[in-house]
């Protein structure tokens, strides 16, 4: 469909009223945008409404009159030019397919999600093209805490779209005093680092278990960023994606700021809580968890050592103690540095 069809006026709806899509629809209403939020429980939505504010996943931080919360998806989703879909990868799919009847001809459906479908690991954006294949498809991603960008604090993202009329058409909708949205091409890139900065920022958050001190955590950033755009590259993204907002920037937030989830699951594991009660501490998802696996069958098709990623499906999934997982990333014969220049495409 051409991009140029796309339309650029009208309401956004939020798919999914979780800490992410709240705060992009409190955003919005603070720029004075018309946003539609909607949340798959009429419980949640009903509540939101009446108190404005999502107690659940954002506590404290009210949501602009603009914004209608509803969960009657014909509502949230009529006449609007862009739907974000900011759900978990794992709910992605079954969310989606009830809402494809309510979208406009022209809607283009942003991704706000930053993880692989577990089942087959498709990236968001192959799933979208796969339900709805006459839809302009997004991506949006990039250093982003939800309380931050809800609060008004200075963010900066990038939109990214195989169509640069689309990126931009995003990048017009979303962007706003406090949140900076700049356009890039390399949509696999995006995903990518967006998908592989979880798995790495658990591994952060195991290390700092340990309490190996700011050299180590510093160290895991930088080589798992190698290992970030080693796969990326062997995909056919460009190296120069991983030194952006969507990766470098996401990582060094992901890995080491204190409302990470991912860090703070792996910091829970490391401390011996199981994977399943590191889980059920909060109600927000750590993306991470399911991104491994499909990070590492990626990596096996496509013959890269992904070494960290390795180590973290290890400590999760078999059992084994983070230091003897250290140990064995320590233990590694040593190598050259520049196996991929991240500033370089």
């Amino acid at each position: 469909m051409s991009a140029e069809r796309v339309a650029s006026s009208g309401p956004v709806a939020i798919v999914g009223a979780g800490s992410w899509g709240t705060a992009l629809a409190i955003h919005l209403g603070h720029r004075g945008a018309a946003a539609r939020l909607w949340a798959r429980d009429a419980d949640l939505a009903r509540e939101i409404a009446r108190r404005g504010e999502n107690a659940r996943y954002l506590p404290g931080v009210p949501i602009p009159p603009r914004v209608i919360t509803t969960a009657d998806a014909a509502t949230a989703l009529r006449s609007a030019p862009i739907v974000v879909l900011a759900v978990p990868s794992q709910y992605a799919r079954a969310t989606l397919l009830p809402l494809l009847a309510h979208l406009e001809e022209d809607t283009v459906i942003v991704s706000a999600t930053k993880g692989m479908e577990p089942e087959r690991g498709l990236r968001m954006s192959e799933l979208l093209a796969e339900l709805a294949p006459r839809h302009p498809v997004a991506v949006l991603s990039g250093p982003s805490f939800a309380r931050e960008v809800a609060l008004g604090r200075p963010t900066a993202l990038v939109a990214a779209s195989r169509s640069l009329e689309v990126a931009r058409k995003t990048q017009r909708a979303l962007a706003g005093p406090t949140l900076r949205i700049y356009t890039n091409t390399d949509v696999l890139g995006v995903e990518l680092a967006g998908a592989l900065k979880n798995v790495i920022a658990i591994a952060a958050g195991l290390s700092d278990s340990l309490a190996l001190g700011e050299n180590a955590r510093a160290a895991l950033v930088t080589r798992g960023l190698a290992e970030m755009a080693r796969l990326g590259v062997a995909l056919g993204a460009s190296a120069r994606t991983f030194a952006g907002l969507a990766g470098l920037g996401d990582l060094v937030l992901t890995a080491t700021g204190s409302l990470s989830r991912n860090r703070m699951l792996g910091l829970a594991v490391g401390q011996g809580r199981s994977l399943r009660e590191a889980e059920a501490a909060t109600p927000m998802v750590a993306e991470g968890v399911r991104t491994v696996s499909a990070a590492l069958r990626l990596a096996r098709e496509a013959a890269v050592p992904m070494p960290i990623c390795a180590a973290v499906s290890a400590v999760l999934f078999e059992g084994v103690p983070v230091a003897d997982a250290l140990a064995g990333l320590l233990a590694r014969e040593p190598r050259p540095e520049e196996e991929v220049d991240v500033s370089r495409a």
